[in-house]
């Protein structure tokens, strides 16, 4: 596949990148900053923002499937900090791609999310939600939902991953797969089963339309 991946310099872009160049596939990534990527075979660099219409164009010329990874970034993990991107980030893109991959003939497109956005919140730990309500968290997981229904009510061949709490294992586990909640998922995942379940879900068509919560089992 030649994969356009957004998102490729956060922690589990980069490891979606090296597992899809490791899998022969060629990926196109678009960056504000390409300095954080290093050039490799198969690898395409785009310097651009993501929200402009110009620059996705660019890079999405030539492939035909999309992996983003993008999320809504802060100064630091610390609940509390500051935002560095825009509030309404994620469906800002979101709502530029779609069109864009629609005139390009792409159809098929993964996008990591994450557990408790939209009708998956009510199965979350009650004290996780406080701190999604209570923190800027919460403002994350607003423009995930605000993505999952833009996504959802367009013509793409998409799946929605929606990983539990994320750990920097070096290790990638056996994952547990949650539809609605059945089985009950696990706490937690690693970012290395992420990145490898998000390529892998692009070439199975029982996951195309599909939410689904990942987990280590």
């Amino acid at each position: 596949m030649k994969i356009l991946l957004l998102g490729a310099t956060g922690r589990t872009g980069k490891l979606v990148l090296e597992k899809a160049l490791e899998k022969g596939h060629r990926v196109h990534c678009l960056s504000r900053n390409s300095q954080r990527l290093t050039t490799q075979n198969g690898l395409k660099i785009f310097e651009g923002d993501p929200s402009k219409s110009a620059d996705l164009e660019k890079a999405i010329s030539g492939c035909n499937a999309i992996i983003s990874v993008l999320n809504i970034s802060r100064t630091s993990d610390f609940p509390w900090s500051k935002l560095r991107t825009p509030a309404t980030y994620l469906s800002e893109v979101m709502q530029l791609l779609i069109p864009i991959a629609e005139k390009e003939h792409i159809n098929r497109i993964s996008i990591c999310s994450a557990w408790g956005v939209a009708d998956s919140r009510k199965d979350i730990p009650k004290w996780f939600r406080w701190f999604i309500d209570n923190s800027n968290i919460g403002v994350a997981y607003e423009d995930h939902h605000r993505q999952e229904k833009i996504i959802v009510e367009s013509n793409l061949d998409w799946t929605i991953v929606r990983p539990v709490g994320l750990m920097n294992a070096k290790r990638t586990e056996k994952i547990k797969e949650t539809f609605e909640n059945k089985p009950k998922p696990s706490l937690l995942i690693s970012r290395k089963s992420v990145a490898t379940y998000l390529l892998d879900s692009l070439n199975r068509t029982d996951l195309v339309q599909k939410k689904v919560v990942i987990s280590k089992k």
